[in-house]
């Protein structure tokens, strides 16, 4: 079953139009291998949910895109291989964009681009461009929700480490919000940072004070 928000055919015409946009015919069953992998049932916030709140976002902040394609392109791919014990989530899906783009067509710099645009959401370096920063900042929103899409969010991540003890988690969890609520700015983009810096300095407040 694909998310309710973005119907299967929605999705699917965002995704011709995508590579329309690059004079390429999409990969033969590429749009439904993603669609699948993103419906995977180990996932709870990593999902078409998060996929498609990236692309709705993404949408209002193109034109502050260098290179608009590479950007959407690395949204589909971010978060294709997620393995909740896994800690290569991200390389292994900058891997897999970068073979089935240059399966597509697609050339090798923009290959490239995709790839680091990827491995820029591992969120361990500052973003060495501004269509990294921009994505990371779209990947990141869900940390400037309104309050009762940050609490299903947190509820979701909870549930994807449902493996975890609860004691272990909340020292790992409040690590990873303090994290980013000790950086000088979450948001590196001023057009995203003016929308949710302040409420995603309030919802990690709060959600560290929870744990």
């Amino acid at each position: 079953t694909f998310s309710p928000l973005m119907p299967h055919q929605d999705n699917l015409a965002r995704w011709r139009a995508t590579w329309t946009a690059l004079n390429l015919a999409p990969p033969p069953g590429l749009c439904e291998q993603l669609l699948r992998a993103w419906d995977e049932p180990q996932r709870h916030y990593h999902t078409l949910q998060h996929l498609t709140e990236c692309l709705a976002l993404f949408d209002t902040l193109r034109a502050h895109a260098e290179q608009p394609a590479d950007i959407e392109l690395a949204l589909w791919f971010h978060d294709a291989i997620y393995d909740v014990q896994g800690h290569d989530n991200e390389a292994r899906s900058a891997h897999w964009a970068i073979d089935a783009l240059k399966a597509g067509g697609v050339d090798a710099a923009r290959c490239q681009r995709v790839h680091d645009l990827i491995m820029a959401t591992c969120h361990i370096a500052l973003p060495a461009s501004p269509d990294q920063a921009l994505l990371v900042d779209i990947d990141l929103a869900i940390l400037g929700a309104p309050a009762a899409r940050f609490a299903e969010y947190t509820r979701q991540i909870r549930a994807e480490y449902a493996w975890v003890p609860a004691d272990v988690y909340a020292v790992k969890r409040r690590a990873v919000l303090q994290g980013f609520l000790d950086r000088e700015q979450i948001y590196t983009t001023p057009a995203v940072a003016q929308r949710r810096e302040q409420r995603a300095r309030d919802n990690l407040t709060k959600a560290i004070s929870s744990l």
